[in-house]
């Protein structure tokens, strides 16, 4: 991401009252809404790039120097299955990074096939949902559909 579009997104929205959650009372994808799912996801990404670091920090502290073949087999067989996790989540910090251009474009909570509102509840559980429930259930259904063919 550029240095340009980074200040953007690290730049406030509003300031968010103490405990503030979203509620279906007020206006949708107002201000404090946008802060408060900003700084859900930046929350969000700062976790998993902390994660990424560590482990690239023991992948390159772990000896496979071992002497046993299976404590050599076991560091192996970790180191895989942590860099497979990697990857998923790399693949969710650009789900996180195109939520965040989203909130900054004004198109966040909205579904992109639909245009209509995403629930304040998905968005909740899901803040990267760029589509509404019925638009995810519709999109799974083809899947299946297609997969089974």
């Amino acid at each position: 991401m550029s240095s340009v579009a980074s200040k953007i997104i690290d730049t406030p929205i509003a300031s968010l009252p103490e405990g503030y959650k979203p509620s279906a009372n007020e206006e949708f994808m107002n201000d404090l809404q946008r802060e408060y799912f900003r700084q859900k996801l930046m929350h969000w990404r700062a976790e998993l790039l902390d994660e990424a670091n560590q482990t690239i920090a023991n992948l390159s502290t772990e000896s496979l120097h071992k002497p046993d073949q299976i404590d050599r087999a076991q560091i192996e067989s970790n180191a895989a299955l942590d860099l497979r996790t990697r990857d998923r989540e790399r693949k969710l910090l650009q789900k996180i990074e195109n939520a965040l251009r989203r909130i900054e474009d004004g198109s966040f909570g909205y579904c992109v096939e639909t245009d209509e509102p995403i629930s304040l509840a998905r968005l909740e559980a899901r803040p990267i949902a760029s589509l509404s429930l019925q638009a995810q259930e519709q999109h799974e259904k083809m899947e299946r559909v297609h997969r089974d063919d």
